[in-house]
């Protein structure tokens, strides 16, 4: 896993084009005020294409809420279908790159849930990047996206792009 993990820190970012943003973002725009969730895949450095996931947490939350305390307001959880298909993507040659969250009302920054949910003993879980849409009541306020870096010693999540509500990269 580490071998797979430092290949994929390494490789370029991928390209979200402006019309693959905009599809998050209304997806994002539908799911509120529950966190959106999906997967971006398509050939290397070019995702191409958004699979809409439903996020699981609600259900969790409603079966266990003291395993799962937070309720799909503040959390998301992929479905097991989405799982194997981000890791059955991986063998192909359109891989999930990125795995899209959206955050309500707290603005697009990778929180402690976000790296604990990414994270298994301190290393990636999937080789991915995470596009987090900040989301309100009046819309989309933009985007950021995430790549872990281990460049400091312990990895962490470091912001590489931001986008704007329009789905544009905006100047950094």
């Amino acid at each position: 896993m580490l071998g797979a993990v430092s290949k994929f820190v390494n490789r370029e970012l991928p390209q979200l084009a402006p019309a693959l943003l905009r599809q998050c973002f209304a997806h994002a725009r539908a799911e509120f005020p529950k966190e959106a969730c999906g997967l971006l895949s398509g050939p290397i450095g070019q995702p191409s294409s958004l699979r809409v996931c439903e996020n699981d947490q609600d259900r969790l939350h409603a079966h266990d809420p003291l395993e799962f305390p937070s309720d799909g307001r503040t959390a998301f959880r992929l479905r097991f279908g989405d799982v194997c298909w981000l890791l059955e993507s991986l063998r192909s040659q359109e891989p999930v790159q990125v795995v899209f969250l959206s955050h309500i009302d707290v603005g697009a920054d990778f929180s402690a849930d976000d790296r604990r949910a990414a994270l298994s003993d301190g290393q990636p879980t999937y080789p991915v990047d995470h596009l987090i849409v900040d989301v309100c009541a009046s819309g989309v306020r933009g985007a950021k996206l995430f790549r872990f870096s281990s460049s400091a010693g312990a990895g962490d999540f470091k912001l590489v792009a931001e986008y704007d509500e329009e789905g544009l990269r905006a100047a950094r």
